[in-house]
């Protein structure tokens, strides 16, 4: 039996007419590499070997290979202009959809160099590059986006569970780009937090504005065992960014509360189980009525999300459905009067991820927001299930437009399901804002002791006084001086931070010492340098301060997903010796351990070293580098799927991975230079 793969490559338009004669089917044939018979024809670039096997052969043109390419890509990696025409214009395949890397064929054609093709891809968007978006819009753990519009600012909140500080608010002013601005709960005593378990705290929050004050609700959810699990939490503030009043908390039981403010200026908070109504007094901190049932959904399956809009003498009621799994999905309703009875959308669900193959996933627990230009968007959770199979960036904020069908309906991206790349919103002005990609300093907007956390948290509040921020300013690199200007000579600031443990280990409910960030890529790398400043005396034994030298403890870099799983990799000192440790946690117990002594070649008071952790899909690679020395490479982590959602059945897995600083033990560990490349 010939080759088929060997019969394309040779470009044999009659011998692959032979052999399909004789194996009909002999186009479901995939190669070593993932492709698939069919995307080799494309990426030959014969144009008549393709139309072909369009038009006359057995053959699924919706096939993709193991990375999600489709055939288009393999069209575009041909080079041939006329091929990728025809399979855009006849085939009709779609220019924007990614592949579990995120590349569009425009992007391929961009990154080859396609010249042609990329132009021809752009006059059949009827825009630039420039001038699109890419979901999602908010990446990394950024779940349960709620919305709203003041003038032309944009603020959101998201899911926080049990990190610290809680609730995080965003401000945009195109819906594409966004800043963390504030918290909705930045005291350690009003948190909550101290003893939950991962995946509580805080869940699904609603950010709302009314008569010159923004409002925050969010479920707080509890561990289990208790009488009472979920409290409805509320705080406002007369700024977005707060600082947010001492929260009050609800007892009525569901999750995902939402504020709505009807024409007479009554309030109403809604909740999950399908979605239920009460009404509360004006400033959020009184129950005035008992909950009524509005609108099952269509689904009718794990409701949740209600948020209600009222536009053009409907009330159109929103709610997720289906489950926060691959069946999540968005339905709607409507009523002429708030209490119902509300009649569902015939174009349910307006959104849902239906192919399983694509890189968005998961998709659902949305809320419409209209723009200053007139346009309608929805805001969205989404999950980037990669080449590895596992959602490991957590539950993520996607963006795409609404329209409205001649009936009244919202309809989400023309039920296309969640989108790649997206036109962006029109401005007021008719311009457009910002690039697909933003890149932020670390530390510049950390200020903790001003309640200003920036892209940083923690877990379950903070003890006082355990983080300090180091702001030196150190000589220029003229080693002679500059005697007329003195203060030239001091131009370069490093900016770091010094973090003093509390004795207690990353598997414990009550530890505290450590400073995280998202995990927005799949690939990444972060570093710092880190060294020991102090151990804390206090807080010894006696038979330890006797013998300070025998004193354990770790510190340096973490990848985490909570209490029940993460990878460290820092500086150690274990039984008397000073090393590098690398150490994976998944479940109740170390799973994995190295460590690598390093008395021999580094004898120092005060350890040092410079750290770096790089990561590509699961894999995660650690180097360690001390003074005078090359990088050298520690422990190769194969398989990190303990860091995502799926990767461990245990407690509530509902957030993403994250990566950042530590410290296990009593002691102080100084960290600078930490960065954070995607």
């Amino acid at each position: 039996m010939r080759d088929i793969f060997e019969i394309i490559k040779k470009r044999d338009l009659d011998g692959l007419k032979e052999f399909l004669t004789e194996y009909p089917r002999g186009l479901d044939a995939e190669a070593s590499d993932g492709a698939w018979a069919m995307h080799e024809v494309m990426r030959q670039g014969d144009l008549e070997m393709a139309k072909y096997v369009v038009e006359y052969a057995i053959v699924n043109l919706n096939l993709v290979d193991r990375r999600g390419n489709t055939a288009l890509h393999y069209g575009v990696d041909s080079g041939s202009l006329e091929l990728v025409k025809y399979l855009v214009e006849r085939v009709n395949l779609c220019i924007t959809q990614a592949n579990l890397e995120g590349e569009t064929a425009l992007d391929r054609a961009i990154t080859m160099g396609q010249e042609e093709i990329k132009a021809y891809f752009e006059g059949v968007l009827g825009c630039t590059m420039d001038e699109l978006y890419r979901n999602p819009v908010c990446r990394g753990m950024h779940p349960d986006p709620s919305i709203v519009r003041v003038g032309e600012d944009y603020y959101m909140v998201n899911s926080s569970f049990m990190f610290f500080p809680c609730i995080p608010v965003s401000h945009s002013r195109d819906l594409v780009h966004w800043e963390v601005i504030g918290h909705g709960i930045t005291r350690p005593d009003w948190a909550r937090l101290k003893g939950l378990e991962g995946g509580r705290g805080y869940w699904a929050p609603d950010i709302s504005y009314d008569r010159g004050r923004f409002y925050i609700t969010a479920t707080y959810r509890l561990n289990d065992g208790g009488r009472i699990q979920r409290l409805q939490m509320v705080a406002s503030a007369d700024r977005p960014e707060g600082p947010y009043c001492e929260p009050v908390f609800l007892n009525e039981d569901g999750i995902d509360p939402s504020i709505f403010t009807d024409l007479d200026g009554r309030r109403y908070m809604l909740l999950n189980r399908g979605a239920r109504i009460f009404e509360i007094s004006a400033d959020g901190r009184e129950i005035l009525s008992k909950p009524k049932l509005l609108w099952y959904g269509d689904n009718k399956k794990a409701s949740e999300g209600p948020h209600i809009l009222y536009k053009d003498g409907y009330y159109y009621l929103f709610m997720a459905e289906g489950g926060t799994g691959r069946g999540h999905r968005i339905s709607v309703a409507r009523s002429k009067s708030l209490m119902g009875v509300y009649e569902s959308c015939p174009y349910n669900p307006i959104l849902r991820q239906w192919d399983e193959k694509k890189l968005l996933q998961c998709c659902g627990h949305g809320m419409p927001i209209d723009t200053p230009a007139g346009d309608w968007y929805m805001v969205y959770l989404c999950n980037r299930i990669g080449v590895s199979g596992y959602g490991i960036l957590g539950r993520e904020t996607g963006l795409d437009p609404i329209t409205w069908t001649a009936d009244g309906w919202p309809v989400v991206n023309s039920l296309r399901g969640p989108s790649d790349l997206q036109r962006k919103p029109r401005m007021v002005d008719g311009g457009l804002k910002g690039d697909l990609l933003q890149e932020k300093e670390c530390m510049s907007a950390f200020h903790p002791e001003q309640g200003k956390w920036g892209e940083w948290f923690t877990v379950r509040g903070t003890e006082p006084g355990l983080y300090e921020i180091i702001r030196e300013t150190n000589l220029a690199a003229n080693q002679e001086g500059n005697t007329e200007n003195p203060e030239a000579n001091r131009s370069a600031k490093e900016e770091g931070i010094l973090i003093h443990g509390n004795g207690r280990d990353l598997n414990t409910l009550d530890y505290g010492a450590v400073l995280l960030q998202s995990q927005k890529e799949f690939c990444f790398e972060i570093s710092c340098k880190v060294k020991v400043q102090d151990l804390i005396s206090d807080k010894l034994l006696p038979e330890e301060k006797a013998n300070p030298y025998m004193v354990n403890w770790d510190m340096g870099l973490v990848c985490y997903y909570d209490e029940n799983s993460y990878l460290k990799f820092g500086l150690c000192v274990k039984e008397g010796k000073t090393g590098i440790l690398a150490a994976e946690y998944v479940d109740d117990r170390y799973v994995a351990e190295e460590f690598l002594p390093l008395d021999d070649v580094w004898k120092r008071e005060e350890p040092e070293a410079e750290l770096k952790i790089v990561t590509k899909h699961l894999e995660r690679s650690c180097f360690y580098k001390l003074s005078g020395h090359d990088w050298k490479q520690a422990a190769v982590c194969k398989d990190t799927r303990y860091l995502s959602s799926e990767g461990l059945k245990k407690g509530k897995r509902f957030t993403g991975a994250c990566a950042g600083i530590y410290v296990h033990g009593c002691v102080t560990g100084r960290f600078t230079g930490f960065s954070s490349i995607y």
